[in-house]
């Protein structure tokens, strides 16, 4: 049965800690999802949705991008997908009388968990400048206040158009084209923060930003790396296609700062085996320090130059530029350097190497523990020279494998959602719609918040996503946000962002991915583009939580019409009306999605091309796949400090917290902890339970401090701990980023440990 929210926030202030788990999912997985989905669904709603999720004439999980295999169970979901599910498909719904009842003072005093299970947005909501209490408004006057505040820019570059991974397709390219013709490319993306480094390497040594494996390839390969990713929690669908992979005989190394239960054994709950010994899938567990990925897969590449035959020089000499630099580079890796930066022993990283030579198929996997360092592009551009060197990419069963986190976060890329775009891809746009878009490039994430907070940008409309609490220096990124004229959010659900706000500003609610999408030509579906290049249909089947509901398409259409006006010769009502006319647009702009309507109606999508996967040709400025060489780099840190990593809890998906437990680590009721190797909290005089302020500390000086975080002696690497973003968010500085990405380096962050004063 369906419970109401929560009335007041739960007190955290005494997580319980137990010791952490060494397998995932089960049997208490099943019940967990089941709980959570009733508590916000019922019983009979949440049997009809999940059935639907993932499945060929269902809906795609709003959750994660991992990819659908061709078979599909009738359960095709993990725990946290039903867990965003069950949080879209919710009873429970947020009314004009919640406002009323709520000032955006109080709201802002609330904790994101609070604000998520309140339910569903209903109407379209407006802050008036001095006003403490947000208030009904017609679509029609929420057009025209975003109106009314763009005319009143100097420049158009002024506005801030920004984009969450759960935006489809059709969305994300209609929302680049009113961008463009507005005359911007400030279109800052969730990737931002979290692929950029894996797009800026792949780009430069591949000449494709995207991954080179399809889900078949998992099951033929000799080898997978799983490097600086927790598919236990980020992408639990994952370890299906892992398990498959060691039955077919694929051995599996694990590089991370921590233990995860998932990569250590998986109970798949759809077999009998799963739900009692479960399969043991990590065959070599690196525990590596924070930011020595670099230097570990330098090492490995010295030690297969040194090997007789281990190099595959055919296709070096056919397919790839730069190899004698790079080996030149490569044999000067140092195993004294490589032990400090990575923490491991030299017994570890000879097996690692064992296991390499003896593999012909080898992928790697990584998420955010690759790309969230200062040095993160040249440690992914060291993964690739590893996979070069042995001829590991565009053959079955090897290659790149970056694992997206959001839903369609690659396919709002594919889709021109990106604020340096290529030349290219702008004379596509102006060939099919008739103008001249901007060809400087525009603001990033970072770089959007430091022109909020220079008065440079005075409006930010955000499509989805919780921009405030997903990004860096959180008291900057408040102040910065609170300086625009505006703010305006097409959201599902209340978040942080909506109480941290401009002079004036709008929540726009919008219709989630479960629900159906009737326009005046008829029922819609729209697509998505999952990690591995698939492309695939949607389709909601629940009726939409209220009629006062506009679909993303619809919203960007609206408001297209309302802000450019007759100077427009895009026909945004036809759009509108039917979303086949929005593919056939795309079909003619951008490259392998010609005959999109027909392709897609096809059951299960259709892949994209891939390059450097379908035919080993690299789209680079070379034309050949790149080797590169930079210096080693890894955090250096001081005594009496620690470095930080940010990661999520098991309850809860990027800045969305389902739960205040994190079952895999033996966290419960409560999300301010601070994980700390067992021998540096005694040299640092830490007892477990005591209660901590982390303190960064950066070049600039400037005091970042998270108050209150409950210490927990846990098996991390030496040196290194980790605790829950984005409470630790505030930690990161706006300024401390990824050379050439500018991601956030969340990843790496020097902390000091002070008593609490509440301890």
């Amino acid at each position: 049965m369906a419970t109401k929210p929560p009335k007041g926030d739960p007190v955290q202030d005494a997580p319980q800690v137990t010791g952490p788990q060494h397998a995932a999912a089960g049997i208490p997985a099943i019940g967990h999802t089941l709980r959570m989905a009733q508590r916000q669904m019922g019983v009979k709603r949440t049997a009809l949705t999940l059935l639907s999720v993932n499945q060929k004439d269902g809906f795609d999980c709003p959750g994660c991008a991992w990819p659908e295999p061709d078979h599909r169970h009738k359960a095709e979901f993990c725990e946290n997908g039903a867990k965003a599910v069950a949080e879209e498909a919710t009873l429970r719904r947020v009314t004009p009388e919640f406002f009323a009842a709520h000032s955006v003072t109080d709201l802002a005093t609330r904790s994101g968990y609070w604000l998520g299970q309140q339910g569903r947005l209903t109407h379209p909501v407006y802050l008036p400048e001095g006003g403490e209490h947000y208030e009904p408004v017609t679509w029609e006057r929420a057009f025209d206040i975003v109106a009314e505040e763009i005319a009143a820019l100097d420049s158009p570059d002024e506005a801030v158009f920004y984009t969450s991974g759960r935006t489809s397709n059709e969305a994300a390219f209609l929302y680049q084209l009113f961008a463009r013709e507005l005359g911007t490319n400030n279109l800052p993306d969730c990737s931002n923060m979290c692929h950029e480094s894996s797009g800026s390497a792949l780009g430069e040594t591949i000449g494709i930003g995207k991954g080179s494996v399809l889900l078949e390839d998992l099951y033929k390969a000799d080898l997978i790396v799983v490097a600086g990713q927790n598919p236990g929690t980020n992408h639990p669908r994952m370890l299906s296609a892992l398990e498959r992979a060691k039955a077919n005989g694929a051995k599996i190394i694990s590089v991370n700062p921590l233990p995860e239960a998932g990569l250590e054994r998986f109970k798949n709950p759809q077999t009998p085996k799963g739900l009692t010994t479960g399969a043991a899938l990590t065959d070599l567990f690196l525990q590596i320090r924070l930011g020595g990925d670099q230097a570990l897969f330098r090492l490995l590449n010295k030690l297969i130059l040194d090997t007789e035959g281990a190099v595959d020089k055919t296709f070096v000499e056919e397919h790839t530029h730069g190899f004698e630099e790079f080996a030149e580079a490569a044999r000067a890796a140092d195993w004294d350097e490589t032990l400090t930066a990575t923490g491991l022993t030299r017994a570890e990283i000879e097996e690692a190497l064992r296991m390499v030579l003896a593999s012909k198929r080898t992928i790697v996997c990584w998420a955010m523990g690759l790309t969230q360092h200062k040095h993160s592009v040249p440690t992914i551009r060291e993964v690739v020279n590893f996979l070069l060197l042995r001829g590991n990419i565009g053959r079955p069963g090897a290659g790149v494998c970056p694992v997206r986190g959001h839903s369609n976060v690659q396919g709002d890329r594919t889709m021109g959602i990106f604020e340096r775009p290529a030349p290219a891809f702008l004379d596509a746009l102006e060939r099919e719609f008739g103008f001249a878009p901007p060809r400087e490039h525009g603001y990033d994430v970072v770089r959007a918040i430091r022109a909020l907070r220079d008065g440079e940008a005075k409006v930010f409309f955000a499509m989805g996503g919780n921009f405030v609490s997903a990004s860096p220096d959180t008291e900057v990124t408040e102040a910065a946000m609170r300086r625009a004229r505006l703010t305006v959010h097409v959201s599902t659900k209340l978040n942080r962002s909506h109480a941290v706000t401009g002079a004036r500003a709008l929540i726009l609610p919008t219709l989630g991915r479960t629900e159906r999408d009737l326009q005046s030509s008829g029922e819609q579906f729209v697509t998505v583009e999952d990690s591995m290049g698939m492309v695939h249909a949607s389709r909601g089947r629940l009726e939409p939580a209220s009629t006062r509901l506009l679909s993303e398409p619809a919203i960007v259409c609206r408001l297209a019409r309302r802000v450019l006006g007759e100077s427009s010769r895009t026909p945004w009502e036809e759009f509108e009306q039917d979303y086949a006319t929005i593919r056939d647009r795309i079909a003619r702009v951008i490259p392998g999605f010609e005959d999109f309507n027909a392709r897609v109606a096809h059951p299960g999508g259709f892949a994209l091309p891939h390059a450097p996967r379908d035919e080993r040709r690299f789209p680079t400025a070379t034309g050949k796949a790149n080797f590169t060489a930079a210096p080693i780099e890894y955090p250096e840190l001081p005594e009496g400090r620690l470095l930080l990593q940010t990661l999520r809890s098991h309850d809860q998906y990027n800045t969305t917290i389902y739960g205040l437990d994190d079952r895999y680590r033996g966290i419960r009721n409560g999300r301010r902890v601070v994980l700390v190797n067992p021998e540096d909290a005694r040299r640092l005089d830490v007892r477990d339970g005591s209660y901590v302020d982390l303190v960064s500390e950066w070049q600039d000086g400037v005091e970042r401090r998270a108050p209150g975080f409950r210490v927990v002696h846990y098996p991390t690497a030496r040196g290194c701990a980790a605790a829950y973003y984005p409470e630790t968010n505030v930690l990161v500085p706006l300024d401390a980023t990824a050379d050439t990405s500018n991601t956030p380096a969340s990843k790496s962050v020097v902390v000091r440990l002070e008593q609490s004063a509440t301890d």
